[in-house]
């Protein structure tokens, strides 16, 4: 049976914050102690690379967590446009290394479109997964 956390949250900077708060609230309820900072940071930059090119003005991005056996798997949907992609920025580029290190970080990565937005995911193998569910 797999685990379910999902949340919405506005398009508001306080929002990267507390979706790394909910992320880290999910790992421990699942008992999940290892790989949390690679998630966590993942999480980061894919919150705020929904905040800054994928969610239009008024509105949320949905970040969604599942663990099933050995797997975190984090999703993040905007209902923007665009298609997000790893792209290979020079030392002196101040922005750019979000999914560059997402890609990194995590096992797998990848972009589902959808008719209206798209969904940015990452899935990460974990040593063992415990249990609860919201």
């Amino acid at each position: 049976m797999a685990l379910l956390w999902q949340r919405r949250f506005p398009r508001a900077r306080s929002s990267v914050p507390a979706a790394r708060a909910f992320a880290l609230e999910a790992l421990a309820e699942w008992g999940i102690t290892d790989r949390r900072e690679e998630i966590r940071l993942c999480v980061s930059e894919l919150a705020t690379n929904a905040l800054l090119h994928g969610v239009p003005t008024g509105r949320e991005f949905c970040l969604r967590m599942t663990a099933d056996d050995l797997t975190v798997r984090i999703e993040l949907r905007d209902s923007g446009g665009g298609h997000p992609r790893v792209v290979q920025g020079g030392t002196d580029d101040c922005g750019g290394r979000g999914l560059r290190l997402v890609s990194a970080l995590a096992d797998a990565f990848g972009v589902d479109e959808h008719v209206v937005g798209k969904t940015v995911w990452s899935s990460f193998k974990v040593a063992s997964v415990r249990g609860g569910d919201r």
